[in-house]
């Protein structure tokens, strides 16, 4: 189906099992806020995905199944198409998710006490995985410049060059929204290959880039030039369907493929649901317009935030984002250590978003904002916080 999408439609989703919502109590303390944490949006899932799902139901069957060829011919497809990379089937594997995918590659290729290359601030799981699994987290500290996240690459490099085995690169970047530029992804997977280190990029957000933003994949560079890449993608973020578990890996290095996959293969980890293959096969396949569609619906969320902020709260700025539903906020300026920040957001803003102190250093004094929402929505919480942050008194 094409034709125009309704983002204005308020759908309730509340009682439906909704870590966002049905969650906020046991996270928040309260249930009385407008939830804009975690990453998933409050959009319905597109037709052409419902479709296809009741479509594979009305077989009264659902038995043990195949990968269909189809997902791999949709994922090859998607590739060339948005961003004109050319792919075998062969060096795409199924992955139930981005985090688990993450948690195998650090088991397949480190041991204990092996050093692993994190940028902060980052998603959680990017520092809580490496502690988890008993390795020790490296950190190369992000610069915030011209409100924008800037890589410190003589930290990177030094950082690296410290006997590092692998490097989780946020690509685009997760809270910050930037698309990494060719050239910052070629020198960090320069710095990288010189000294052999492994690259696992995820890319959950690739898809989400704004209008106007081009997401490039450092697995894209030839290998002479990137060394060694595991590149992780999913349809979960970009469709709204991270319910389902249906991410995928690309890996074009024969032997880090084989490696990966035996290591899958030895605890039976390569297998998904029917409906995690019939979902990202009707997106990739009859997405395009509805993603057009989202994305400028979101380009305008993040212009009236900006302009909101701007208009009407300069204590806070936004980091405008390249790519994805996430804004990054500098809330520095309204002087409150990291817990009150929170407490503020909680108790006087009644807003429930993501402090910026558990995205690891140089988080602090940041919130992560959802906009993933209706404008409805999103113009009720902001006017929430600019009433909040009138009434603090310093």
């Amino acid at each position: 189906m094409t034709g125009k999408y309704d983002f204005d439609k308020k759908i309730k989703r509340i009682g439906s099992n909704s870590l966002k919502y049905d969650y906020l109590k046991k996270v928040f303390g309260t249930k009385d806020l407008v939830p804009m944490w975690v990453a998933d949006m409050d959009f319905a899932t597109a037709d052409f995905i419902l479709d296809a799902i009741r479509k594979r139901c009305e077989h009264e069957v659902l038995g043990y199944s195949l990968i269909p060829e189809g997902w791999y011919s949709s994922i090859q497809n998607w590739l060339k198409k948005r961003h004109n990379w050319e792919v075998s089937s062969q060096e795409i594997g199924f992955l139930q998710g981005i985090v688990p995918g993450i948690a195998f590659v650090i088991n397949c290729f480190t041991k204990p006490g092996d050093k692993i290359l994190v940028q902060t601030p980052v998603y959680p799981p990017f520092m809580n995985l490496p502690l988890k699994n008993g390795r020790e987290l490296v950190i190369n500290k992000l610069k915030y410049e011209n409100e924008q996240l800037q890589i410190d690459f003589e930290d990177f490099e030094a950082k690296a060059s410290s006997g590092c085995k692998l490097f989780l690169l946020c690509s685009p970047h997760n809270p910050g929204g930037r698309i990494w530029s060719k050239k910052e992804l070629l020198k960090m997977a320069g710095i990288c290959k010189q000294n052999d280190i492994l690259i696992v990029s995820d890319e959950i957000h690739g898809d989400l880039a704004l209008p106007k933003q081009n997401h490039f994949s450092i697995g894209q560079f030839p290998m002479e030039e990137r060394g060694q890449v595991i590149t992780l993608m999913a349809p979960s973020k970009t469709f709204n369907i991270p319910g389902l578990g249906s991410s995928f890996f690309i890996i074009q290095d024969q032997k880090i493929r084989s490696k990966f996959k035996q290591f899958l293969d030895r605890s039976e980890l390569s297998n998904g649901n029917i409906f995690a293959f019939v979902a990202a096969q009707a997106a990739f396949e009859n997405g395009e317009e509805w993603l057009r569609q989202l994305t400028a619906y979101l380009q305008k969320n993040v212009e009236y935030v900006d302009e909101f902020l701007k208009k009407n709260i300069p204590q806070i700025k936004a980091c405008i984002p390249q790519a994805s539903f996430l804004i990054w906020l500098d809330c520095r300026d309204l002087s409150l250590p990291s817990d009150k920040l929170q407490k503020f957001f909680i108790n006087d803003a009644k807003l429930g978003l993501s402090p910026g102190n558990s995205f690891g250093p140089g988080g602090e004094g940041f919130m992560r904002l959802n906009i993933g929402c209706t404008k409805d929505i999103l113009c009720h919480a902001m006017e929430k916080l600019k009433t909040a942050v009138n009434s603090l008194i310093y």
